[in-house]
């Protein structure tokens, strides 16, 4: 085991001891028991099947221990290790064959046994002497004998700075070179803060995260909504490991609402309600995401009530997440609405042009060929504001242009991804684009489809043919016809023209309430055309 390996599994032994009692781990660390670390699995094994009995009780805050250091993916392995029986065979003692055995219990993974003492390091007796009654033993006579118990493992927690147990972020790496390190399975990193695109819609849903790093329960519970893909789970994720790395010793747990309901219901069956009361109400920071996922669960929903009206009183920070507004979660109880309403809500919306563009110059970094900045603008303008929609888009151009082995530009990343800009523009009519306008704008159709250039005509009617661009397939001729222009060459001049002010952002144009940002106005008339 390695000096790392040791030092987490002190620190296991610590948290744990603040948990069930320094006399408790004591016993688990004495000869009888071993401890030992295989990347985010631990595992304790005893020597019989009675003291793992024992030691299962205890399940609860042996995980709860481990997540604290190791993180939310830490797994505790209880494990039960019997010795290989010996023979005494001519004044020596011998193995019998067969060697040790691992016994398998449900729900356990099985591995190698435990290291057994060589019959050489067993302490031998001194030699017998010959006797003239008895002839010596034959290796058909033998005699069961035990071995003494294997030799001590206790690991003592060494001085070092709290922050130098850092092994419960999700992305940290040991210091071990490769051939060092046990093999693992790959898994994917948190996310952090740092890597967080901020945008006019997300602004205040990150500025509410990073506020209450600072001062835990200020803003308890935080709700975020938003739609999938807007970014409430990267939140979280950054909150998560920002609070890890700054304060290892504080116990931060974030999972989800389908992993809370499955720990309650494994409680439920295995009497170990106590244990998982402790470990969620005894928290100074508790992250859930998914928060629709407990509707119709009314067993869970009153544990949760329970859980976060413990936690609110110690003044303890809460944090949800839900893909619906807190109006729409109404099936979740009006008594967890109401603390949720009475806390902090921060509605985030559909990533922006300018956001989408931010996150797809950060997914570009990630890919060893470089991708074309006109590309990056033509993918945010031609998807929706989900990240993960664009990040598979991404994905999908690198790996199209290294099966091709093609270059990266505008024309390429057309060809390669025209189905799926196809598919994700919704069936629009020209009618509803001319009406949506009319209506945004305060003019009548009549004035969208003449001849006027003034400005107070003329830019909505150039939105108007390139949202008609966008959301329908119909030709250049027909979309000039439909709004008064006779030449199609007009259409694509005033696709062009928007386009530039999108990828610029510094357009406004005047609505009836006054000067608007031409992204507002676009993400408005959108939403507007969905509802169409």
């Amino acid at each position: 085991m390695t000096r790392d390996d040791m030092e987490i599994v002190s620190a296991v032994q610590t948290a744990l001891a603040g948990k069930v009692g320094t006399q408790l781990v004591a016993m688990w660390a004495s000869a009888s028991f071993s401890w030992k670390r295989e990347g985010e699995r631990l595992i304790l094994t005893a020597p019989d099947s009675f003291r793992l009995d024992r030691l299962r009780r205890f399940k609860g805050e042996l995980q709860a221990a481990a997540v604290d250091v190791i993180g939310p993916q830490a797994i505790v392995d209880l494990r039960v290790a019997e010795q290989s029986k010996t023979a005494v065979v001519g004044g020596r003692v011998t193995p019998i064959k067969g060697g040790p055995v691992q016994r398998e219990f449900p729900g356990l993974v099985a591995v190698d046994p435990a290291p057994v003492e060589s019959a050489a390091a067993v302490p031998s007796s001194p030699p017998a002497a010959p006797s003239t009654i008895h002839p010596p033993l034959l290796p058909s006579d033998t005699i069961e004998q035990s071995p003494p118990p294997a030799a001590a493992t206790i690991f003592r927690l060494p001085s070092v700075p709290a922050a130098s147990h850092n092994a419960s972020s999700p992305d940290d790496s040991s210091d071990q070179t490769p051939a060092q390190q046990p093999h693992r399975m790959a898994r994917r990193n948190f996310a952090s803060l740092d890597a967080f695109v901020v945008g006019e819609g997300n602004r205040l849903a990150h500025a509410a995260v990073k506020n209450l790093l600072s001062q835990l329960g200020r803003y308890s519970p935080l709700f975020l909504s938003g739609p999938p893909g807007s970014g409430k789970t990267h939140l979280l994720e950054g909150c998560w490991r920002y609070a890890r790395q700054v304060a290892p010793q504080r116990r931060t747990i974030y999972l989800s609402a389908e992993q809370f309901t499955t720990q309650f219901v494994e409680a439920l069956r295995g009497s170990g309600l106590p244990s998982f009361r402790r470990k969620y109400r005894d928290v100074e920071l508790l992250l859930i995401d998914d928060l629709q996922f407990f509707a119709g669960k009314p067993s869970t929903l009153t544990e949760l009530q329970h859980t976060v009206d413990t936690l609110l009183r110690a003044g303890r920070q809460v944090v949800f997440a839900a893909d619906r507004s807190l109006p729409e979660l109404k099936n979740l109880g009006s008594e967890l609405v109401g603390r949720i309403g009475g806390g902090l809500v921060c509605a985030i919306d559909a990533a922006d042009l300018q956001t989408r563009l931010g996150i797809l110059e950060q997914l570009a970094g990630s890919h060893q060929t470089p991708t074309p900045k006109t590309v990056l603008e033509w993918l945010a303008t031609q998807l929706d504001g989900d990240a993960r929609q664009l990040a598979g888009a991404l994905n999908r151009l690198h790996a199209t242009s290294e099966a091709l082995h093609c270059r990266i530009d505008l024309p390429f990343a057309q060809r390669a991804l025209a189905d799926l800009v196809r598919v994700n523009r919704k069936a629009v009519r020209l009618a509803d684009i001319s009406n949506t306008i009319c209506e945004m704008f305060g003019i009548d159709e009549q004035s969208l489809q003449s001849e006027s250039k003034s400005p107070v005509v003329s830019h909505p009617r150039m939105l108007a043919m390139w949202l008609a661009r966008k959301y329908t397939r119909a030709a250049l001729s027909e979309i000039g016809k439909h709004f008064g222009r006779k030449s199609h060459t007009t259409v694509i001049s005033a696709e062009d023209k928007v386009s530039e002010w999108l990828v610029s952002g510094k357009k406004s144009l005047l609505l009836p309430e006054g000067d608007c940002r031409l992204e507002d106005v676009v993400k408005r008339v959108e939403s507007q055309l969905r509802l169409a």
